[in-house]
């Protein structure tokens, strides 16, 4: 993506500006805080397909989120081949059974008895996409030296966040899953050493009888979220 000899600073007029009166701005927030509020973690899912352009677009989306020295250090490697989901399923679920067979501690299951999860996962085989995050630890120059990114973790977790809001956008539910560790996503999608997975998310259509924990609609009042100074 980089090349050594090409690094020197210039720049553009703003490309893209939307001048709005406050009211419009307040207004047009206020609507998509609406639409936000209707998004929700599902863990069932229908086997109703989604286009792989969807999922493309989706990508792309997620793809213009800012990152530190705009290195964009993820890869999103997107999984509707049955075969691999049900090797995902199989590798995670192990891992899943270790941590709710003493691998966690009392309090952290403790924590999660409200959201009703276990070791069972089905939507890594019912969902109709998985999509499995990369943070890539360091780049290449397109002469194969090696180049450091910064701040990887952050700017992943704004790709990422970017990229459930655009799935939510396009009609879909997700769900994200973590399982712990995570070596083995790197080594069944054939990814590089110099990318750690850290996330997978199943993409899909909500089950007929789907349903979410009660407690996922208790969100924090904004009085704990925000400080005005």
């Amino acid at each position: 993506m980089f090349s050594k000899d090409n690094l020197e600073y210039s720049q553009l007029p703003l490309p893209d500006r939307d001048t709005l009166t406050d009211a419009d701005m307040l207004a047009r927030v206020q609507e998509f805080h609406a639409f936000l509020k209707t998004r929700h973690s599902v863990r069932d899912y229908s086997t109703r397909p989604v286009a792989q352009d969807v999922i493309e677009t989706c990508v792309a989306a997620a793809g213009t989120a800012p990152s530190g020295a705009n290195h964009q250090p993820w890869h999103f490697v997107a999984i509707s081949d049955p075969d691999i989901k049900q090797q995902i399923r199989d590798a995670a679920e192990e891992e899943e059974r270790k941590f709710y067979s003493g691998g966690a501690s009392d309090e952290w299951i403790k924590a999660l008895e409200p959201i009703g999860t276990n070791d069972h996962k089905p939507h890594l085989t019912d969902a109709a996409w998985l999509i499995v995050v990369f943070a890539q630890r360091y780049g290449t120059f397109d002469d194969g030296t090696r180049y450091k990114n910064y701040y990887v973790p952050e700017s992943v977790g704004i790709a990422t966040g970017m990229l459930l809001t655009a799935l939510h956008t396009a009609g879909l539910v997700t769900l994200t899953h973590t399982p712990n560790p995570m070596k083995f996503l790197g080594e069944l999608l054939e990814r590089p050493d110099s990318e750690k997975a850290t996330m997978i998310i199943a993409v899909g259509h909500p089950a007929d009888d789907a349903s979410i924990p009660a407690v996922a609609k208790i969100k924090k009042p904004l009085k704990e979220i925000l400080t005005v100074r």
